[in-house]
């Protein structure tokens, strides 16, 4: 049987996989809507941040770990993360991806999903909150790789359909924070057809 961070592994590397497909489908619609106030390259650019930070945080290994769990991650990053800030890189990194975007998200995917594959899972990064290992920080990618390639799928008209473990991996995250959170309740009677969630609602 796999190990959780064999798992892991494999489904960054099944997300990755699904994004560079659905990316190389985008054709000509990199300035249609994407997401919010994203067009489809600054969500493609941001969706690629699942690869970019991982490379960079790993090069600056912290002294302690702070952050203990992936669901502590998105708990510590919630003030920041709908800031403008965010926006603005996403712009800055979808332009990054050059006049051959599809080229170079699946170099960068390739590279840094080669990466993950060397990795034991153990290693120790500086996040945007604070240390953790890579075995934490990487479902974090993973679920981002997945949501973000749902959106985009969505907005190129196509079915959002997860590989298998990168789906389960990403509900994953949604159940560990919605169980911390005390919203597990009003999250299975929506799942369960019982009850829908309010507009706006998430576990984010």
């Amino acid at each position: 049987m796999d190990s959780t961070w064999e798992q892991s592994q494999r489904a960054f590397a099944e997300a990755s996989a699904w994004f560079v497909r659905t990316a190389g489908r985008v054709g000509d619609r990199w300035e249609t809507p994407g997401l919010g106030e994203w067009d489809v390259r600054a969500l493609v650019g941001h969706t690629c941040r699942s690869y970019t930070t991982v490379e960079e945080y790993l090069q600056r290994p912290p002294a302690a770990v702070e952050v203990g769990t992936t669901a502590d991650y998105y708990r510590a990053t919630r003030s920041i993360a709908s800031g403008p800030a965010v926006v603005q890189r996403a712009r800055d990194a979808g332009r990054a991806l050059g006049d051959d975007p599809v080229a170079s998200v699946t170099e960068l995917a390739g590279r840094v999903t080669s990466l993950v594959a060397t990795c034991a899972g153990t290693e120790l990064l500086t996040s945007i909150v604070g240390g953790m290992r890579l075995a934490d920080y990487l479902p974090t990618r993973t679920f981002e790789l997945v949501v973000h390639t749902a959106d985009l799928a969505t907005a190129l008209g196509e079915p959002a359909d997860p590989p298998a473990a990168a789906a389960a991996q990403a509900l994953m995250v949604v159940t560990d924070l919605a169980v911390g959170d005390g919203t597990a309740g009003a999250l299975l009677l929506a799942a369960t057809g019982r009850k829908g969630l309010p507009p706006g609602w998430s576990v984010l």
